[in-house]
């Protein structure tokens, strides 16, 4: 299995280069050439599984060239041990024909950990491997930041540098951040918005100078395995309610559009998907550009609902990619008329678009509402992302078809605005019942790609 860039000029990479490089060479993301098939006996094969079979099955033909059976099974055996509920992402019901997909019983307490904590283990099998050691650099609006913290703190040949928007992450969040102590870790608070970290990022990657000399690796969601661990909860998911003998829709609270363009994967390789709904906060830019055709950078609002605080949706290219009958020519032309604010979707590319997703977005006060309104009926208590893509979803239920809503974070990271909705305060799990009591270590850093350089070059290990 080879992986080709989007804008079509990087080297053709196999998965384990793929992961460990992220960004392509030519600021394109990585897709594998041709996406595997699951039949419908495949499919129907996983019901009864433990998740981390599941996972096995669904990844394996992505990554086969790369690891061998006995490295994959016991990579994402090591990466789910820690999780603290025995399905790993367990669905709870809502309402007639409305569920929840709970991807919070993670370390971190949200969706990243799924794949995250497999990329530290494979990670570490490809490192120990070749003997390199790596500098991971990631851009965070929230839980990505953490999520890599945990998978890849204390780790002998890796060092961890995480840039989120000062100021614009919870406290929750910040903290997870800021509190571990191994000598690998940085924490970095940039000054301006999560798309400015994010282009930061790019700039240091595409510095191909900088990124040799470093040993540059990215765990962002533009990194593809990112993408392929979250298609596995897609399937399991859709077996526990009836796949592939009835179509399931999914409605994806995002940001980075990274979450739900797993579940675009997953819809190719034959799962029975009906919709995949886009669901935003005010922060709307993928609602407006399905809805208008135009992707236009507006200015990032700061909301309760921070991790999807972003105007520029990285993995919305590969969407643009397929869109485009893999024309990676049309998609570099598009990302470098995005470099001045935006673009025209092309109408064929549109129309593709809209067959295969949904969209809406959610005011501050619907949000708040929401949580309310769960926690009335349910006694179920939702982060304020999770509540976005519940009321997004009630727009487009269907009868006959399940709706999945993916819970993308324990209320617990949010407690300010889930306080604010319901009058009461999550507790954090007991697990990380002292995380206010840790002192913590951050760098406050300008938004400027030679400070970080600077930076980076000064703390990591030679």
């Amino acid at each position: 299995m080879n992986y080709i860039s989007t804008r079509g000029t990087a080297p053709i990479l196999p998965f384990a280069e793929a992961m460990m490089t992220g960004l392509a060479r030519d600021g394109g993301l990585y897709v594998p050439h041709l996406v595997p098939q699951m039949t419908p006996d495949d499919i129907a094969g996983l019901e009864g599984v433990p998740y981390e079979e599941a996972a096995y099955r669904v990844m394996q033909p992505f990554v086969a060239e790369s690891f061998s059976e006995t490295e994959l099974r016991d990579a994402i055996r090591r990466a789910y041990q820690g999780f603290r509920h025995a399905a790993r992402a367990p669905l709870v019901q809502l309402g007639p024909g409305h569920f929840l997909l709970e991807l919070f019983h993670g370390p971190t307490l949200a969706f990243k950990d799924f794949a995250m904590q497999l990329i530290g283990q494979l990670f570490q099998i490809a490192l120990s491997r070749e003997g390199r050691r790596i500098t991971i650099v990631g851009a965070t609006s929230g839980d990505t930041g953490s999520a890599a913290i945990e998978a890849f703190r204390g780790l002998p040949n890796v060092d961890v540098f995480i840039l989120y928007p000062h100021g614009r992450v919870s406290e929750v969040q910040r903290r997870q951040m800021t509190t571990p102590d191994e000598a690998n870790v940085h924490a970095l608070a940039i000054d301006g918005t999560f798309d400015d970290a994010q282009a930061r990022l790019k700039d240091l990657f595409n510095d191909h100078a900088f990124r040799d000399a470093t040993g540059l690796a990215g765990v962002n969601s533009i990194n593809w395995a990112r993408v392929l661990a979250q298609v596995v909860y897609y399937f399991t998911a859709a077996v526990s309610l009836g796949a592939p003998h009835r179509a399931v829709s999914f409605t994806v609270p995002t940001g980075n559009f990274g979450d739900i363009f797993a579940g675009t994967i997953a819809r190719q390789m034959g799962l029975p998907i009906d919709r995949l709904v886009i669901a935003t906060n005010q922060n709307d830019i993928l609602d407006r550009a399905l809805t208008t055709g135009d992707y236009r950078v507006g200015r990032v609002e700061p909301s309760i609902s921070p991790s999807m605080d972003i105007q520029v949706s990285s993995n919305f290219e590969r969407a643009l990619f397929y869109a485009h009958d893999g024309d990676a020519g049309a998609v570099a032309q598009l990302m470098e008329e995005l470099k001045s604010g935006g673009f025209r979707i092309s109408q064929g590319a549109l129309q593709h678009l809209r067959e295969l997703y949904d969209s809406g977005s959610v005011s501050e006060p619907e949000t708040i509402a929401t949580i309310a309104r769960v926690r009335a009926a349910t006694e179920q208590i939702v982060c304020p992302h999770t509540a976005v893509g519940i009321e997004v979803a009630s727009r487009h239920l269907r009868p006959g078809t399940p709706m999945v809503t993916l819970a993308t974070a324990h209320p617990a990271k949010f407690p300010d605005a889930v306080e604010q909705a319901i009058g009461l305060r999550p507790a954090l799990p007991p697990h990380m019942g002292r995380l206010f009591d840790l002192p913590e270590r951050v760098s406050r850093v300008e938004n400027d790609k030679d400070a970080l350089k600077s930076l980076i070059l000064e703390r990591r290990t030679a």
